[in-house]
């Protein structure tokens, strides 16, 4: 995991992005934040690149593929297994099967956006400080 490296956010809702793009600088990170309105777009960055990503942020309900098979692309991707690259659902749409299917194909983790401001403020402040904590497989290369 690169603690550095840019935070992927993959989401289709402008708004949505526009809320995380103030959120994100008034948290004030010096991670780079790259946002995609869609899953082939973000698989093909994440494919094409050298740079290893920090974390995804990942909506489920997007266009051309869903979170679900975004996720299992990475998942199943040798080259980005190799990252150890944190794959979070960050949706709203939050139900019983949804979390089962997404821990089935090992999400590292699954939240509920929050319908304030302040909310998604605190949960996006507590999504990337657990992270900058946890160690991974690759810091011992």
């Amino acid at each position: 995991m690169n603690k550095i490296g840019p935070i992927i956010v993959i989401e289709d809702d402008i708004d949505d992005q526009q809320m995380l793009v103030e959120i994100f600088k008034k948290l004030g990170y010096l991670n780079e934040i790259r946002y995609f309105t869609d899953g082939n777009l973000a698989l093909e960055y994440l494919n094409k690149t050298d740079i290893h990503p920090f974390l995804i942020l990942s909506d489920i309900n997007m266009p051309k593929i869903n979170g679900f098979e975004l996720r299992n692309k990475v998942f199943t991707n040798q080259q980005l297994q190799t990252k150890c690259i944190p794959y979070l659902f960050f949706t709203t749409a939050a139900d019983k099967k949804s979390v089962v299917d997404a821990y089935a194909l090992s999400v590292q983790g699954f939240f509920k956006k929050p319908s304030s401001m302040k909310g998604l403020e605190n949960t996006i402040f507590k999504i990337i400080e657990y992270w900058t904590e946890c160690i991974a497989p690759n810091e011992y290369e």
